[in-house]
């Protein structure tokens, strides 16, 4: 049954199938094809896969995400991270990069940050002189940036298949790892920038104007500081964040930077809306993706054929890593979260590999499927948003590709990075 359930799954994708309509019909196949399980078995792993009190987590996320790239607060942001670094050579590309990290401090959606500052920061830099297909893959490459530092929505979802972690210990662990790449992306922009001349023609602001830029965008970068505290105060659950972060972007954006109206938030409503819904659709899906592959003992399997090898940690993270790249170029980080942890958390845990460790190099991984061809969903994103073609992104990806790979090595021989934050913040179980 798994093996028709993935060939069906396989032919669909290749078809151009969206994937959450992949894995749904793949299922239904299996089951049918086989007729050892009634269809409607289906059906109730799909609705199990949603009922869970957490994952009301993600929509109101998304929300926040929405409302927070609206307006006033995403041109905040950029102007408080190019009075940094806009004046030196590559400096927008280096406000690109910050605007981008701040923003995910405020965010979780890898897609919300490429459509909206990031296409932004994109603009201003082909009107700088950039070369565009550059700046849109730096958007790219920058808006990964965004599932790994808090707060997550794949974190979220990871927190539900792996009980040895909590979402607290997740978004702590994703602070450091988020920061690397973000510092790599920095490295790669200064190289190019050196390497074709762009020159910045931004001034640095007079040192009052700075001032009062940082003061403005303090009520913006306190989201963050908001989640993450009140959840290890114990004020609030990961879900109830969500929730505060939706109340608390309504009035940063509505009467600290009166940017935002009504019609705004309707847009944003209806644009999360049309989001949860394709986002809760995968991970419906993928519950009975998994189930049918548990049911017919695949993760016990590829466990005992993993431990009958030997390795050794390292030798496991990187046979992971290989796995989850290639998987990731064709399936989105959710279902990919839902599908694969099960499988290999197990095995990771059974070499003492820990918990919050492991989980970065998972999360990092699939994520980075999202600025991979063929599938990769923030090159299209991207190419829409600066009106280019996808094939003039990609040509301009290899150097961030290179950025991601050490990335990857340094996360994995250095398990400190994700595991030292949540130690030290009581998050850790």
């Amino acid at each position: 049954m798994a093996e028709i359930m993935i060939a069906t799954f396989l032919i669909l994708l290749i078809m151009g199938v969206p994937v959450a309509f992949g894995l749904a019909i793949s299922a239904f196949a299996a089951v049918a094809i086989v007729g050892k399980y009634p269809m409607v078995v289906v059906v109730k792993e799909m609705f199990t896969g949603l009922d869970s009190f957490p994952l009301l987590a993600v929509p109101f996320f998304i929300l926040a995400a929405e409302i927070m790239s609206t307006g006033a607060i995403s041109r905040m942001l950029l102007r408080f991270a190019s009075q940094f670094v806009g004046h030196f050579r590559g400096g927008l590309g280096y406000a690109n990069v910050l605007t981008g990290t701040l923003f995910a401090g405020i965010s979780g959606s890898a897609l919300a940050s490429a459509a909206g500052p990031g296409a932004m920061m994109a603009r201003m830099m082909e009107r700088s002189g950039y070369s565009k297909a550059y700046a849109g893959a730096l958007t790219i490459s920058v808006a990964v940036v965004d599932p790994i530092i808090p707060p997550s929505i794949t974190m979220i979802i990871y927190a539900l298949q792996d009980r040895n972690v909590s979402v607290g210990s997740l978004f702590m662990a994703g602070l450091l790892p988020g920061l690397l790449i973000a510092a790599l992306i920095a490295g790669v922009n200064w190289w190019i920038s050196r390497k074709r001349d762009y020159r910045s023609l931004e001034p640095r602001p007079p040192a009052g104007q700075m001032v009062r830029n940082t003061v403005a965008a303090l009520p913006a970068l306190a989201l963050i500081v908001l989640i993450v505290g009140g959840i290890r105060a114990g004020l609030f659950t990961p879900t109830e964040a969500s929730v505060v972060a939706v109340f608390y972007a309504v009035i940063a954006s509505a009467f600290i930077y009166r940017g935002f109206s009504f019609r705004d938030l309707w847009g944003a409503c209806l644009r999360s809306a049309i989001m949860s819904v394709a986002v809760l659709m995968i991970l419906a899906a993928a519950r009975a993706f998994a189930w049918v592959l548990i049911i017919e003992g695949i993760p016990q399997a590829m466990a005992d054929s993993v431990i009958a090898m030997n390795l050794s940690p390292i030798a496991f993270l990187l046979m992971v890593n290989l796995l989850l790249l290639a998987f990731g170029m064709f399936m989105d980080p959710l279902p990919g979260v839902m599908i694969l942890v099960p499988i290999l958390a197990p095995i990771a845990y059974s070499l003492g590999i820990a918990p919050d460790h492991f989980a970065i190099v998972v999360i990092v991984n699939l994520t980075f499927g999202l600025m991979t061809p063929p599938v990769g969903q923030l090159i299209f994103v991207v190419a829409s948003a600066t009106k280019q073609r996808p094939s003039a992104l990609i040509r301009e990806m290899p150097p961030f590709f290179l950025a991601a790979m050490v990335a990857l090595l340094i996360l994995t021989f250095v398990p400190w990075l994700s595991t030292w934050l949540p130690q030290v913040s009581g998050f850790a179980r």
